[in-house]
């Protein structure tokens, strides 16, 4: 379609010529990760042509490949592009360590801290998350496991319209309350639905019941200080917010029956859904299912350590068995009654698959999580990949995605398989080399 009818259809950012507007990460020979420097190419300017479409203001990628960065870009700007932002207003240049939100790709994370705590037997996924938040038995609701809520079968998606507020999300006792005056949907079991946020809340509230602590802490205690995660973090303080990507709807008004669907998952409209993830409100706050902030190098090193088992760069958070029953299959082919659409789930990650994958074409060991919208946070095992797209364009469904799916596709065609025996090996020989080093960056006062 000519750019000139598009932009009288879609809302539109002005792309800039990527070579202005590209930031480097430190990037290693390609080589080094079993991939050729051609097939990087290819794949970055896949990413310059996801850019090119006018949807995104802001695009990050980062792939790890054989625990090897080989690519580490941003392109475009983090602020000041949006599609109504003046043409002189100041543009802020996207950078490969600048902060982006990864939305629902946070549930996957707040899902993997109640998997430890199931691994150190502080609670048990079939207990009922009434045994530890007694209140959220009401309204017919004792029978709802943690289980349940990890696999998007609880019966509780719906949003409390309250939620459309962002004041209230300072409060997550006035939250934990509005869920547990709710009647649920379907008996817990029964049918798949994604939770949108509900579920985040519930499982937040049981990790901070269990641990006695806030989730941040939790986090920070148990992730970002081993792995030395400088910013993976739900939300961001008041004094980070200027570093956090501005996002921006784009692409074709949203119409019914598009339009139902997300309001039904979501509560808000997809315009207002897209400016509440700018409010400071917002991004202050701490929410499980959807405020993540982090650079997609760093999004990147937590999928390697799940890839890798639970143990990065000689460092244990998880059980491997803790990580092989998170991504087991938990729904095939099983409408999606949210979505509308069917989804492979495990408990607390999407899966991917062969042809209806969200991580490109052959993909059916892929695991990780989407986040709102075209935000793709996953690992390949088949492909020795941990890899993050974070992007700040925020079109609900329009023709040039197709790009984006290109980009993803190109991924899943140009790295290449592996032997996953060999790589077993491969890699517990690398995890020792790289243990001291990483020891001593640990024990760094900016890591602390």
């Amino acid at each position: 379609m000519p750019s000139f009818v598009r932009r009288g259809l879609e809302t539109l950012v002005r792309p800039f010529p990527a070579a202005e507007v590209t930031s480097h990460g430190p990037e290693a020979d390609p080589a080094e990760g079993g991939v050729e420097r051609d097939a990087v190419d290819a794949i970055w300017n896949a990413a310059i042509g996801a850019y090119a479409t006018g949807l995104y203001p802001a695009l990050a990628l980062c792939l790890r490949r054989g625990n090897v960065t080989i690519l580490d870009r941003a392109i475009g700007h983090a602020a000041g592009n949006a599609p109504h932002d003046a043409r002189d207003a100041f543009k802020r240049p996207a950078r490969h360590d600048s902060l982006y939100c990864m939305f629902s790709a946070s549930k996957m994370v707040t899902a993997m801290l109640v998997h430890l705590l199931e691994e150190r037997h502080l609670v048990h996924l079939d207990d009922p998350v009434a045994t530890y938040l007694p209140d959220f038995a009401r309204k017919g609701k004792r029978h709802i496991t943690l289980r349940h809520v990890l696999t998007h079968r609880a019966g509780v998606p719906r949003i409390p319209p309250e939620l459309a507020d962002p004041n209230l999300l300072a409060h997550p006792e006035q939250i934990l309350s509005l869920l547990c005056e709710q009647a649920p949907s379907w008996r817990p079991g029964r049918k798949l639905g994604y939770h949108a946020l509900t579920g985040g809340f519930l499982l937040g509230a049981v990790i901070e019941r269990v641990t006695g602590k806030p989730l941040r802490q939790v986090l920070f205690d148990e992730v970002r200080r081993p792995l030395g995660l400088a910013s993976f973090d739900y939300g961001v303080p008041a004094s980070r917010l200027k570093d956090v990507a501005v996002n921006a709807f784009t692409g074709p008004p949203v119409v019914p029956p598009l339009a139902t669907f997300i309001k039904r998952a979501l509560s808000v409209s997809f315009a207002d859904a897209v400016r509440m993830s700018n409010d400071p409100r917002f991004l202050e706050a701490v929410v499980p299912a959807g405020n993540i902030c982090t650079t997609a190098a760093e999004a990147a090193r937590f999928m390697q350590m799940l890839l890798d088992g639970g143990t990065l760069d000689g460092v244990r958070i998880f059980d491997p068995r803790t990580i092989a029953r998170a991504v087991a299959e938990q729904s095939y082919l099983e409408l999606d009654l949210t979505i509308g659409a069917p989804i492979r789930y495990g408990m607390g990650v999407m899966l991917g698959a062969r042809v209806a994958s969200p991580y490109g074409l052959d993909t059916p060991h892929a695991f990780g999580h989407l986040g709102f919208t075209n935000v793709f946070v996953w690992a390949d095992p088949d492909r020795d990949l941990a890899a993050a797209l974070l992007t700040t364009g925020k079109p609900a469904l329009a023709p040039a995605m197709a790009k984006t799916w290109w980009l993803l596709t190109t991924i899943a065609r140009r790295i290449p398989r592996v032997d996953r025996r060999e790589k077993s090996g491969a890699r517990a020989r690398a995890s020792v080399s790289r243990s001291e080093e990483h020891t001593s960056e640990l024990q760094s006062p900016c890591n602390l």
